[in-house]
């Protein structure tokens, strides 16, 4: 799990800083937005999604995993849904190879989602009330906590917009 935690940091700076498009390809590839720049994605959201939820509840699954499988098996199912949703419906959507997110979901999401999972299996740490919590919380936190949040937080009128080198290279003005 603290591999899973130090994985989050290197992903989002590979989504926001290196190469960092990842706002720019969310708002323009996945909604169609006109103003990719801050909608509907906008750079609070990003900090309320990204730090807020995403760091701190990483870091509560590093530091009560042992004890709470279910909280553990929640977020590497956050970490497994980033990996699908670079490798496939980013890049299917928008018909390209590479998204910003990508490489590190197979460098570093895919072995700790593989061992996570071997690791609970073969020490048998994991019951059938830590499967079904900790997968439906991971499918309502996937759902909820990302892709609802960006709608509901949506703004036109944010004053929290995403820097020129965030956007696309087609969106940069």
């Amino acid at each position: 799990m603290w591999l899973s935690l130090v994985s989050l940091f290197i992903h989002q700076m590979e989504e926001y800083r290196i190469p960092g498009t990842f706002p720019g390809m969310i708002n323009r590839v996945m909604f169609h937005s006109d103003w990719p720049d801050r909608y509907p994605l906008n750079s609070n959201t990003s900090l309320i999604i990204n730090v807020w939820i995403g760091w701190a509840i990483y870091f509560l699954a590093a530091t009560t995993g042992e004890r709470f499988i279910w909280l553990g098996m929640s977020f590497i199912l956050v970490s497994l849904g980033n990996l699908i949703a670079h490798t496939f419906i980013f890049n299917i959507k928008g018909k390209t190879f590479y998204n910003a997110g990508l490489v590190t979901s197979w460098l570093f999401f895919a072995p700790c989602v593989f061992f996570f999972f071997k690791i609970i299996h073969v020490e048998n740490l994991a019951t059938i009330s830590d499967y079904f919590i900790g997968v439906l919380l991971g499918i309502l936190i996937n759902f909820i906590g990302v892709f609802k949040l960006i709608t509901w937080l949506a703004d036109r009128n944010t004053v929290f917009v995403f820097s020129n080198n965030q956007l696309l290279p087609r969106d940069r003005k």
